[in-house]
């Protein structure tokens, strides 16, 4: 029986000079990682000695008061909602914007370099900060943190889709081209039928990224179960913030759960 050989999937030096680079390279990423991890004041000795601190909230926290369970289920179901227009939000507004971030579908230059570069500028922007700006904007509530992840999921969305269309093959928007065809009954039926597999399945995941962010954002006065989690801190209730964390727990698994079943089957439909 041949042993097994293993090939690197990247060239490797075959000189002393290439060694020698290679070295080189390492050393300035060591420094690099010191560098950065005195900037981050990393201090595993700190942690350490904060580990009492962290039993002690733990012991604090437990057992979970789970008789707050039914005034619960309100703040959790508009978390649902706050997540689920978050992203019906974002995919309407990412998916014109991807169609002219993608260079191979007009000759453009300016159009899809000035779309990528505004996609660039809205995913860079956290949500907590965007639902700051909203919340000052339309009051505290759900609308404000449906429009941060709205807003930050035309940034995420718009840059997939786009990438996702620049792999698609030619030949059908070539063909359809070549018949005369419009540019929307080229992307209709030449670019749609090629990436509707891949963007459910990103949409999905997005829906997920949602999901826990709009509890992150009731923190600001957006709403959901993320407001309740910090009035439960403010008042040092911290049994009612550990029944909070346990139920976002067991959103975000379920979500989760549901949406693998439902690419597996996308996944599976699209191979037959």
């Amino acid at each position: 029986m041949n042993p097994r050989t293993y090939q690197w999937l990247v060239r490797t030096p075959t000189t002393s000079r290439g060694w020698l680079g290679g070295a080189v390279l390492l050393a300035v990423v060591l420094c690099v990682l010191h560098w950065s991890a005195k900037g981050a004041q990393l201090s595993w000795g700190e942690l350490v000695s904060g580990l009492p601190q962290i039993g002690d909230f733990l012991g604090r926290s437990l057992p979970p008061d789970l008789n707050i369970l039914p005034n619960l289920w309100r703040p959790a179901l508009e978390t649902l909602q706050i997540a689920l227009w978050g992203t019906l939000l974002g995919i309407m507004g990412a998916i014109p914007l991807g169609l002219l971030a993608a260079r191979n579908l007009h000759d453009k230059r300016w159009l899809y370099q000035g779309t990528r570069q505004l996609l660039n500028v809205i995913r860079s922007i956290n949500e907590l900060i965007l639902a700051l700006v909203f919340v000052s904007a339309v009051g505290l509530g759900p609308f404000p943190g449906v429009l941060a992840l709205a807003l930050h999921g035309v940034g995420m969305l718009g840059k997939f889709f786009a990438e996702s269309i620049e792999e698609i093959d030619q030949g059908p928007i070539e063909a359809l081209q070549a018949t005369g065809a419009r540019p929307l009954q080229v992307i209709v039926f030449g670019v749609l039928p090629q990436v509707i597999t891949a963007w459910i399945a990103v949409v999905l995941y997005r829906f997920e990224v949602n999901l826990r962010s709009a509890t992150v954002l009731g923190m600001v006065g957006a709403g959901g179960l993320g407001f309740e989690l910090v009035s439960s801190l403010k008042l040092f209730k911290y049994q009612e913030t550990a029944t909070c964390i346990l139920l976002i727990t067991l959103m975000v698994v379920l979500a989760d759960l549901l949406s693998s079943r439902l690419r597996q089957a996308i996944q599976g439909s699209a191979r037959h």
